[in-house]
């Protein structure tokens, strides 16, 4: 399993309804992108991380090494901003005011992106698709997803052995050997995904499968207690966003 999963199996908040935490990490996320980004951002994502360090209980580093993967994207994102193709000071020049729209827009995704990572954090996707069932989602769909998911897993894991195999034979021996191995973890790791999924279709054949997978679903009521403080903590932030502007301003 990935850190990100193993951390949402194990979360503080494990037992909570799914969407409790949906509800608090996308209004995190949403309030992120719709504030001003000053100061809203800082504010939304010190609200954030105060969760997710605090009642959550996301150990830092882990969080850091999931978020690092998001921020690059933010900062790739925000680059483009700082200069202007074309225009009338020549073919690359310094766009007006790039520093401050790049700042802005780094400011709203990076704190939107740690709203997304609270409820991935704290939420197991095997807690989430079933209940998808009730809220609409037709069952196949639901069912594809549930397979996908486990398959992905075992698919990571069959490709960890196969180069750690490749490195005990030096594998990596070179520049040769790396491309060599590469295009022979390739070929192994799509003829195990066909040779998995032709075995899950027999097993479920076998077992008379009807076109519904069904898995317990842990029992979990929503806590209107959890409901009121998400809210309050989301009319905080934008309240205090406002204030903080005019007094800015």
């Amino acid at each position: 399993m990935l850190p990100i999963d193993v951390a949402a199996h194990s979360s503080r908040w494990r037992g909570r309804h799914p969407l409790e935490k949906a509800l608090l990490g996308l209004g995190l996320t949403v309030t992120a992108v719709c504030l001003p980004p000053w100061p809203g951002g800082p504010l939304v994502a010190a609200a954030t991380l105060a969760v997710l360090l605090g009642p959550a209980g996301v150990a830092g580093r882990q969080l850091w090494r999931a978020f690092r993967v998001p921020l690059g994207f933010c900062v790739t994102g925000a680059l483009p901003l700082l200069v202007s193709v074309g225009g009338p000071d020549g073919f690359l020049a310094p766009a007006p005011d790039g520093p401050r729209h790049a700042a802005e827009l780094l400011l709203r995704t990076s704190a939107a992106s740690l709203g997304v990572l609270l409820f991935a954090f704290t939420t197991p996707v095997s807690d989430v698709l079933p209940r998808l069932v009730r809220a609409g989602v037709p069952a196949p769909v639901v069912d594809v997803a549930l397979v996908m998911y486990r398959i992905g897993f075992l698919l990571l894991d069959s490709m960890a052995q196969v180069r750690r195999a490749q490195a005990a034979r030096l594998g990596q021996a070179g520049r040769a050997a790396v491309w060599r191995s590469l295009a022979g973890l390739a070929a192994t790791s799509f003829v195990r995904a066909f040779d998995r999924a032709a075995r899950l279709q027999e097993g479920l054949a076998g077992r008379g499968y009807d076109g519904a997978l069904r898995v317990l679903v842990p029992d979990a009521s929503l806590s209107w207690r959890f409901l009121t403080g998400s809210a309050a903590l989301l009319t905080a932030l934008v309240a205090g966003t406002l204030v903080l502007k005019e007094l800015w301003l």
